[in-house]
């Protein structure tokens, strides 16, 4: 499996033929100058954990151009079917349910945070419940994108039910949880093979590095993984 970091919580999966975008925040992503376009190539799916704007990104534009599957909660499903996304291709869910991808499956499971739209005239769009993302491929293996959260306890039966092998954790603070709470949660919930972290140094706002994250996971078996932005790894 490939995965790539493009900044903040933007990444591409690439496992046998899906090649999935996930919170594709390209454009004015202060991590990532070189546009949508590049790690659009080829994308046969695009997931969004919720509805905030550095999240769903450019998906509207890559969307439309790609003809890619939209794997979303059913407020952003809709909502980007009014941006002009085909309805055809779209695959609403919402918490604890699964869709079939095809090559993969996503569960959709609980996350502690809030999901609106901002539309630039001061006004927000609601957009249902903020969720984290389990793919499950059909090689056997699976990740958990956690989107925007803090720790919680249920994180304990996402690990009893699903068991991901690689976390993509956000640990920035401010907006998610911090990284040191990140840390414990990976410690106390779950058994990743490799966890890779998110949402952070993209603003100056939250945190600008991996520091605390790193130092909490210093006595966990998981691999911490820290990719340099646009670099392609082997997970």
């Amino acid at each position: 499996m490939k995965l790539t970091w493009y900044g903040h919580s933007a990444f591409r999966i690439e496992a046998g033929d899906a090649k999935i975008l996930i919170d594709p925040f390209l454009t004015g992503n202060p991590s990532w100058s070189r546009g949508w376009e590049g790690p659009a190539e080829g994308v046969t799916h695009v997931l969004l954990t919720h509805g905030h704007n550095d999240h769903v990104g450019d998906a509207t534009a890559i969307l439309k151009k790609t003809g890619a599957q939209l794997v979303a909660n059913f407020e952003i499903c809709m909502y980007l079917v009014g941006q002009g996304v085909s309805g055809d291709r779209i695959n609403p869910g919402n918490t604890g349910g699964t869709v079939d991808c095809g090559g993969f499956t996503t569960t959709f499971v609980q996350a502690l945070h809030s999901s609106s739209f901002n539309n630039g005239d001061g006004s927000n769009t609601y957009l249902g419940n903020p969720l984290g993302l389990v793919l499950h491929f059909s090689d056997g293996r699976s990740l958990y994108h956690m989107g925007d959260t803090d720790i919680f306890g249920d994180m304990a039966l996402i690990e009893e039910l699903h068991q991901p092998e690689i976390g993509i954790v956000p640990i920035g603070d401010r907006f998610t949880m911090g990284g040191a709470v990140a840390a414990l949660a990976c410690k106390r919930f779950f058994n990743f093979k490799k966890v890779v972290p998110c949402h952070f140094a993209t603003f100056g706002i939250i945190d600008q590095n991996a520091d605390k994250f790193v130092a909490g996971m210093d006595d966990a078996s998981s691999e911490v993984v820290l990719p340099q932005v646009g670099e392609t790894i082997e997970v």
